[in-house]
């Protein structure tokens, strides 16, 4: 088995035109998961590629019907006419730092085929409690892209987020741009405890109006009080039942 992978399920003789990726993989709060996912089933997104490799975590996914598929990261494709996007979704990011340098670069060079000039990446950023009003703190690898992130509604601030970006959000960012790519990281404020629908939206909120995009947020905006409601009960010192826990569990 090589060490990665890239298989393409659509697209084959099709060359299509993508100037965005949209990075949400799993991590804090997951909550670039959650805002990814969350365009992909909107917008009807639909799979392009398949990426499997040995730095995931050696195990199978277990699929409704009682069958097996390997753990990996997939490409969604959905065409806008003017700027159409590429997101980059999937189950796990690697157990290790080479992997995640190396699954980088194989996510950039699909971008770069693809024709991608600017990457998002989304996340959660780890406050340690429960956030009423979830701010959406912002990264950049080009100054330039300031202002726009600030009209959107991004807080960009000299120590925050502090120690910096782990993983495929930062990396994606510090190598897309010695490829040319402009970058901006988004990450919502959560207490790193609990998947955070609630940041979610807050995130989604941001890149939509970086991307004059409309986007429905309604299903995002119930699971997030859904999940309240369930911090409620903890509050409560209620019983949360195991259909609340699993709930959130993605």
């Amino acid at each position: 088995m090589e060490e990665i992978t890239v298989r393409y399920v659509d697209s084959g003789e099709e060359k299509i035109q993508a100037q965005v990726l949209i990075e949400g993989l799993p991590g804090i709060g997951h909550v670039g998961k959650l805002v990814a996912e969350h365009m992909i089933r909107e917008l009807g997104a639909r799979k392009i590629a398949e990426i499997e490799s040995i730095f995931f975590p050696p195990q199978v996914i277990i699929l409704d019907d009682g069958t097996v598929r390997p753990a990996n990261n997939e490409i969604y494709y959905y065409e806008n006419g003017t700027r159409n996007l590429l997101f980059l979704v999937g189950d796990y990011q690697s157990t290790s730092a080479e992997g995640h340098y190396l699954l980088a670069d194989a996510f950039l060079e699909i971008a770069a085929f693809f024709g991608v000039s600017r990457i998002y990446t989304l996340g959660g950023y780890g406050v340690g409690h429960l956030v009423e009003e979830p701010r959406v703190l912002a990264a950049l690898n080009q100054e330039d892209l300031r202002e726009p992130v600030e009209a959107a509604g991004g807080v960009i601030g000299r120590d925050e987020p502090g120690g910096g970006i782990i993983g495929a959000a930062g990396l994606l960012l510090g190598l897309g741009k010695a490829r040319g790519m402009e970058g901006i990281c988004l990450m919502g404020e959560t207490s790193g405890y609990l998947v955070d629908p609630k940041s979610a939206a807050s995130v989604l909120t941001v890149l939509c109006s970086l991307l004059d995009l409309q986007v429905d947020a309604t299903k995002l905006q119930h699971r997030a009080a859904e999940m309240e409601g369930m911090i409620q009960k903890l509050v409560d010192s209620e019983r949360v039942t195991q259909d609340d826990e699993l709930r959130y569990i993605v």
